[in-house]
Order: C-alpha cells, then sequence, then structure tokens
C-alpha cells in the first residue's frame, strides 16, 4: 500500500476544504509561524532593496527568493497515528538578518543543545549550569563591528583568567536597539561548572564577576552582569535549563527591532556582515557553529541526515498580498 494510500483518510478531509482555504495554516496549523516570518522577511527585504549599497541590493534579492515555496511532505506520528505535514523541501537565503533563516536557525540550535545535553549530563553528572550575560554600555550603531570585536576578546581575556570557572562553555552576541537609535551588544554564554565552584574560595558572587569582566574590557566604570545558577530539581530542572538554551539559542537581533528604523537597520547589517555570533569552547567546543548549513531538519525530532526523506505531497507558495503561503494548483 502506497504511503499516500494509508493517509487517504487525511488526505481526503482536506479535499473538503473551502476553495478560498487553501492555506498552508488551515491544512496546518502548528505551522503558523511560516506566514510570521516570511511576512518579516518581506519588509526586511523593502528596507534593503532602498540601500544605497550592493550589499543591500544583493540581500533583497536573496530575500525576495527565500522559502518562496515550501514542500511539505505527511508523515505518521508513532505515538498518536495521526499524520502532520512535515517539511522536505525549501529554499533559503541564508542572508544574517533574514528573519525566516533566524528562525529556523534558533530551532537548530535549540534541537541540537536539547539533543545532546543527556549526553554531557551523562558524562558530568554532579557539574552543574551557569547563565551569564555580560554587558558593556550602549554605543553608535555606526561603531558596532569594532565594539563586537572587543567584545569577544573580553571574552578570550575572562577565559584566561585563573578564577573563570568552566570546564565548557557556549557564548552568543545579542544586539538590541536603543530607543535613541544606539546599538546594545551584550553576551550569553551558557558555562558548564564543575560541583568545586559551589564550595569555598572558587564560587564567584556577581561583584567579582563585574571585577572581573570590567578587567577584561579594561572598562572605566562598572559593566552590568546578571549570573544565574541553572537549578536543577526534580519538578523544575529540566525547564529551567530548557530556558536557558532557548536564550542561547534565540535571534541576534529581533525581527521587530530590525525594521523600527530603514536607515538603523542598513547601517547594523554592514557592521555585523560575516561577524562571527555563536562560538563554544572546553569540553562543549563545537557543540554548536554560526552556520546555516540545513535549515529544513530543525525540529527535535529531525536527524538532520535526510532521514524523513519521502517525496513532498503538497506544496505552497508565499503570497506576498494575502501575506500567507498558499497551496499550488
Amino acid at each position: 500500500m502506497s504511503r499516500t494510500s494509508r493517509l487517504a483518510p487525511k488526505f481526503d478531509a482536506f479535499k473538503q476544504l473551502d476553495e478560498n482555504n487553501r492555506r498552508l495554516v488551515d491544512y496546518s496549523p502548528q505551522d503558523r509561524p511560516w506566514d510570521k516570518h516570511r511576512a518579516q522577511a518581506d519588509a526586511v527585504e523593502e528596507i534593503f532593496a532602498a540601500g544605497p549599497g550592493l550589499h543591500h541590493q544583493r540581500w533583497a534579492e536573496r530575500l525576495h527568493e527565500c522559502s518562496a515555496v515550501l514542500g511539505f511532505a505527511w508523515e505518521g506520528d508513532p505515538e498518536t497515528g495521526e499524520s502532520r505535514l512535515r517539511l522536505r523541501t525549501a529554499g533559503f537565503c541564508r542572508v544574517r538578518l533574514c528573519p525566516v533563516c533566524q528562525w529556523r536557525r534558533s530551532m537548530k540550535h535549540k534541537a541540537r543543545l536539547m539533543e545532546r545535553l543527556p549526553a554531557i549530563q551523562s558524562r558530568y553528572p554532579k557539574h552543574r549550569w551557569l547563565f551569564l550575560t555580560l554587558t558593556v554600555r550602549n554605543c553608535p550603531v555606526e561603531r558596532l563591528r569594532d565594539e563586537i570585536k572587543k567584545l569577544t576578546q573580553g571574552f578570550t581575556n575572562l577565559r584566561r583568567y585563573g578564577r573563570f570557572p568552566a570546564v565548557g562553555w557556549i557564548r552568543t552576541i545579542e544586539v538590541t536597539r536603543g530607543k535613541d537609535g544606539s546599538a546594545h551588544p551584550h553576551l550569553h554564554v551558557l558555562l558548564l561548572v564543575p560541583p568545586s565552584y559551589f564550595r569555598g574560595n572558587s564560587y564567584l558572587k556577581t561583584s567579582d564577576w563585574v571585577r572581573l569582566w570590567r578587567k577584561a574590557m579594561q572598562l572605566d566604570y562598572d559593566p552590568v552582569v546578571d549570573v544565574r545558577t541553572v537549578k536543577p530539581n526534580a519538578r523544575r530542572g529540566r525547564n529551567a535549563l530548557e530556558s536557558a538554551v532557548a536564550e542561547i539559542a534565540k535571534y541576534s537581533t529581533k525581527p521587530s527591532q530590525l525594521t523600527e528604523e530603514d536607515e538603523w537597520l542598513k547601517v547594523y547589517a554592514e557592521q555585523v556582515h560575516r561577524l562571527r555570533f555563536v562560538d563554544s569552547g572546553g569540553v562543549l567546543r563545537g557543540i554548536l557553529a554560526d552556520d546555516y548549513d540545513d535549515l529544513i531538519h530543525v525540529d527535535e525530532g529531525d536527524d538532520g541526515d535526510g532521514g524523513g526523506d519521502e517525496e513532498p505531497d503538497l506544496f505552497f507558495t508565499w503570497d506576498r498580498p494575502s501575506k500567507h503561503y498558499v497551496k499550488d494548483g
């Protein structure tokens, strides 16, 4: 029996949809985010298209074609027996500030971390996690590139200090837009520390982290530093760690902030072009990469190696006027 035949009841049910309801969200409500992020990509594209630089024009052209057509296959859920749509084909632009590509990469990073954490915790059962946020004062967006380079060098300096406690770390950069149009770059760091960190003189209070970060950055003021223990307990431990992982894996800049002011976006895009926003080291080296290589297999259930390689059953094309993905044919 063919796979389409096995799913005939589900498939036939959707044939009863009104001709005006041929949107992806009608077939698969859980895929609603596609509409949201593709609409945000349209807004970013329009700003780049009006930009003066050659980079802006090329980015606009790539954004225009990004995820224009999505191919889905029906896949059965082994637990519930129900079928759902899973993405099988799509073309992505891989522009750093594309909301669609950022969203897919964020999902990919979270899934990868959640998949690998059990093995790490099994290898280091008594180690604990810290979530560290390191900041500096806002800077003009025109100076953002230099400030990010200083941040990454500052973190390298911090890791070289004898009191740096982590045996492994994952570091990401986030940039938020200030109300005055400035840029606020900062680091989010997930640290794996040994149990000895919480005993005696090994423990670092927030004031200690502030002092070390100020020294590492060679600042003439006390920067804002936030450090939190990801507390493990039977009821909430995994949720707390998931929250930390989600923070590490999230967008480098929220799409809503990208389109607040056209000129800010154009300058920001040039400033962060080809910069590395993700890094890891110690026993966690290589666990994440600043890459966009596979943006199709991004869920925790995807193996990323071609698993679930069925030919697509349904294709949906982005309809710009309605801001929805609409079924072909």
